[in-house]
């Protein structure tokens, strides 16, 4: 056979092979869609339990708006329940303590007074109790490592402590329930001693209160070491032993929007749905529809909890356990060239599996990202992980700055330590709705003795009598600017505010040191 015969032959074979892979086995022309499932399949890993991930490619910018799949549908900031309440300090506060929880506390104070003291006379009305609660937010302000009963001391004590309540009325009032019901209320919640109070405390947060687009969920250990069914200990957390909440935070004001105990076993839960599943969703519920996203860590963190939160168009950012079964094996044992990045789809879910140390990678879920940009810089982080970087210290910040002015003292009892840390959220939250509602840039420092000495002005001007005009009335504003005639810790400010009884004008940083303004003036902080 001469050789263009043979290259003849060889173009006939080539044209046959190429009509018989146009047709089916029937004999018909392929379409589109018929040539389309030819094509090579996109790379799969599979996990444990048979969830199919795809491998993907990394795309879009770092920080591009449209990679959001969600879009926050309300507007974020105090409602118009909190607007249209909030004049002062102490309205802030009210909102959030109102006068029924307030009065729930003095009839369990009183009632638990008359079975100790055999005294049906003793007696405690609301003012006297915020009078009460204003000695504790100025100690945890000043000093909260110092015992309580020496800030009565003539020495080294603080005149605001002496002209509020005597030391031996303060001792009595440090009672919140009542103890004839006690037992059967416990045999069917464990938290019954202060569950109707913190119950009323969260629905208020939650009514005064829209978040933004981003919340985090994690876990909160209240240090104490009072004696109750459940008490933690946890290795992780600088205070061993506490009571654990579960708490739901705003990132970017770290307002308290939703918490409940935990509790041990919930007996309520489905067993189908893991405990993480469960508080996410618990935690959410007032805020799911909006088109949020909560960010958590791997405790909570599942494919089948970001399944459930899309369902009600909401997404979830979130660290996960590379043990978990809808993970693929190669996740766990990955070791890649450092700061290197794999991305794999499932449905409308995320996995970034980022290189970030030598000897150790990050699993993260994003059902928010619909496409993953890699950063530019050295490490050339993923953008989910530089999102969940950014929105997961919502609840870590919003404990440290409890800690920070914490009215928390040594106690025995356990509700006294829960309404503790009520008090320290309320006055978190009543600060952010404050500044929120009202044109102020003031301290939280500043914030909590303003509250402390409102809280108490009405107690001290009964005392002094009706006829007596209370020297702790609000800041008045002059038309004209003066300079601070206190002039301790400043350098001859110029202001339009006069406080106290003798009506001295005074800049804001005299106003937060200086306790007394002459002698005619009780102390104002």
């Amino acid at each position: 056979m001469t050789l263009g015969a043979a290259v003849q032959t060889s173009l006939l074979r080539r044209e046959e092979a190429a009509e018989r892979h146009r047709k089916d086995p029937r004999g018909r022309m392929k379409t589109d869609s018929m040539r389309s499932s030819t094509r090579i399949p996109t790379p799969c890993e599979v996990g444990k339990d048979g969830t199919v991930w795809s491998t993907i490619h990394p795309g879009g910018h770092p920080g591009g708006r449209h990679q959001a799949q969600n879009v926050l549908t309300e507007s974020a900031g105090p409602t118009a329940f909190a607007k249209r309440n909030i004049e002062d300090a102490q309205s802030a506060f009210s909102c959030l303590l109102d006068q029924k929880m307030l009065h729930h506390v003095c009839k369990c104070t009183v009632a638990e007074a008359h079975r100790v003291e055999k005294n049906n006379q003793w007696d405690l009305t609301v003012r006297e109790l915020k009078a009460f609660l204003a000695l504790l937010f100025v100690r945890g302000v000043y000093n909260k490592n110092i015992e309580m009963e020496s800030f009565w001391s003539e020495e080294w004590g603080l005149a605001f402590f002496n002209s509020t309540m005597p030391r031996s009325r303060y001792r009595e009032i440090m009672r919140f329930d009542k103890k004839e019901s006690r037992r059967a209320r416990l045999s069917t919640d464990k938290f019954a001693l202060m569950s109707h109070v913190w119950r009323s405390f969260v629905n208020n947060c939650v009514a005064c209160y829209k978040p933004g687009p981003n919340i985090t969920v994690d876990e909160q250990l209240f240090p104490t070491k009072a004696r109750c069914r459940f008490t933690q200990y946890m290795a992780n957390k600088p205070d061993k032993f506490g009571i654990k909440f579960w708490i739901a935070a705003d990132v970017e004001t770290k307002y308290m929007l939703n918490a409940f105990p935990y509790l041990g076993k919930d007996l309520s839960r489905p067993k189908s749905q893991s405990v993480g599943e469960s508080v996410v969703m618990r935690l959410m519920e007032p805020y799911l529809g909006k088109g949020r996203n909560v960010t958590t860590d791997n405790f909570f963190t599942s494919l089948t909890l970001s399944k459930s939160l899309l369902k009600r168009n909401t997404s979830l950012v979130g660290t996960m356990k590379k043990a978990r079964r809808e993970l693929p094996p190669s996740v766990a044992s990955q070791r890649g060239e450092l700061f290197a990045t794999k991305l794999l789809r499932h449905e409308r879910s995320i996995l970034t599996v980022y290189q970030g140390k030598p000897k150790k990678s990050v699993a993260l879920l994003s059902s928010m990202h619909h496409t993953v940009a890699i950063g530019t810089d050295r490490k050339r982080k993923p953008e989910t992980v530089t999102f969940y970087n950014t929105t997961k210290v919502g609840v870590d910040v919003l404990d440290q700055m409890a800690r920070l002015y914490s009215v928390k003292g040594a106690t025995r009892r356990w509700p006294v330590a829960v309404f503790c840390n009520i008090l320290d959220m309320a006055a978190i939250n009543a600060y952010i709705l404050c500044k929120r509602c009202m044109p102020s840039n003031i301290a939280r420092r500043a914030f909590i003795l303003q509250l402390a000495g409102e809280l108490r002005a009405e107690h001290v001007c009964a005392k002094a009598g009706p006829a007596i005009e209370c020297p702790l009335a609000e800041p008045q504003q002059t038309d004209k600017r003066r300079q601070c005639q206190v002039n301790i810790h400043c350098k001859q400010n110029k202001t339009k505010v006069c406080r106290g009884g003798c009506k001295r004008p005074v800049c804001g940083k005299c106003t937060v040191r200086v306790e007394t303004f002459c002698s005619n003036c009780v102390p104002l902080s």
